[in-house]
């Protein structure tokens, strides 16, 4: 006659002198709770545990499961699966790019632009409430209670749109945020003698060469790496827009085309976000959401100011008749023509320039952290030199 007593839990039941291993506790566990001894013993996996017990039994419970793990081939090491696509914002913000100017304007009456989109969003019977307005880098940024379906979005673009009446010129259509997939590129020749073309090249030089099917969802190439000096072939690290599940990679992955003579092939690579930048105080190494900076810093000339103000903040552009030769002011609507200061690398460009040795070098972490190290030192010197009255 079968046993009656039931195996709860993780708890060692003693059943005719024998103890029951942990690991027909967690069977019975996973099974239900109510099922009893000799069900749970009939498994193909617990007969085994219970082999072994009764042939080995001073071992430890977790001892006997490593044995079976080992005879039966449950510790063979799973192949480590690619993490390709990044997790992008909520789906429940729409965006809008536009100019900066533009965006500003918009945002001065922000609580009635709210209510008249949600109104028109009720005139189609849609179950989608704006939330509120904020303004992004991109442009502007409508939050909603529920992700929004393609005619929403539709009644949102037109909308904003006709806020501006004719002045639409740098207004894009509003759509939601999207995923990056990062892929590589292999097989693809590096054939140029002279050493100083072959580290010159960059991988946009490469876009009239790929096909149509990669180009068209397509971010701009942004590392190219040989993999030793003497090599004659390189890899290309793209990104592309794509969806959460990857589902835009993943129709062009292990597809092959030619360059030249040679063929070269598309696979999935880790994602690799590099050193991020703050585009609040410009500097590599955090995102703008955690800046700890009081304030925000202009990404042209590292004053104290947003950089869509740097005309009337920055004192490059403003007049000054004691220099000599005198400043005059730029004029409105026109470009900064004056020496731009990088707050990394204190170059004459912007911060978020494809010349600063910081881009360059955003992949690399490990040179990040060397280099703000250096500056570190260099601060803390300068400190002490100062409080001691010392020069350097």
């Amino acid at each position: 006659m079968n046993p009656t007593i039931p195996v709860k839990g993780d708890v060692s039941s003693k059943i005719k002198g024998k103890n029951i291993p942990n690991s027909i506790n967690s069977v019975s566990k996973m099974s239900g709770s109510k099922r009893l001894y000799a069900q749970v013993s009939s498994a193909p996996k617990v007969r085994k545990i219970l082999k072994l017990k009764e042939n080995f039994p001073k071992l430890s419970d977790k001892k006997i499961e490593q044995i079976h793990n080992t005879v039966t081939g449950s510790n063979t090491p799973v192949k480590t699966r690619i993490n390709m696509t990044t997790k992008g914002p909520s789906h429940k913000q729409i965006i809008i790019p536009m100019g900066s100017n533009n965006a500003r304007m918009f945002m001065t009456t922000a609580g009635d632009h709210v209510i008249n989109i949600n109104h028109a969003l009720k005139g189609i019977k849609s179950d989608v409430v704006a939330d509120f307005i904020r303004l992004d880098f991109r442009g502007l940024i409508v939050v909603a209670k529920k992700v929004p379906a393609s005619s929403d979005i539709s009644i949102i673009n037109n909308y904003v749109k006709n806020s501006f009446g004719s002045d639409i010129n740098d207004i894009q259509d509003a759509r939601l945020p999207q995923s990056k997939s990062y892929l590589k590129i292999l097989g693809i020749p590096y054939l140029w003698k002279t050493p100083t073309l072959r580290w010159t090249l960059t991988s946009w030089k490469l876009l009239s060469k790929l096909p149509t099917f990669l180009t068209t969802s397509k971010l701009p190439p942004n590392h190219v790496y040989a993999r030793s000096p003497k090599s004659d072939m390189v890899i290309v690290w793209i990104n592309i827009w794509d969806s959460q599940n990857g589902s835009a990679a993943k129709r062009i992955i292990n597809q092959s085309f030619n360059i030249g003579n040679f063929v070269a092939t598309i696979r999935e690579a880790n994602m690799n976000p590099g050193v991020p930048q703050c585009k609040n105080c410009w500097k590599r190494g955090h995102t703008t959401f955690v800046c700890c900076f009081q304030g925000s810093r202009c990404i042209k000339c590292n004053g104290p100011h947003k950089s869509e103000h740097h005309h009337h903040f920055g004192w490059c552009c403003k007049a000054n008749p004691k220099t000599n030769p005198p400043r005059l002011e730029t004029k409105q609507g026109e470009p900064c023509p004056h020496t731009f200061k990088c707050i990394n690398c204190k170059g004459n460009h912007q911060a978020d320039s494809n010349n600063c040795p910081f881009w360059h070098h955003h992949f690399n972490r490990e040179w990040h952290s060397k280099k703000y190290q250096e500056i570190r030192e260099i601060r803390k010197n300068l400190i002490h030199s100062s409080v001691n009255g010392t020069e350097l």
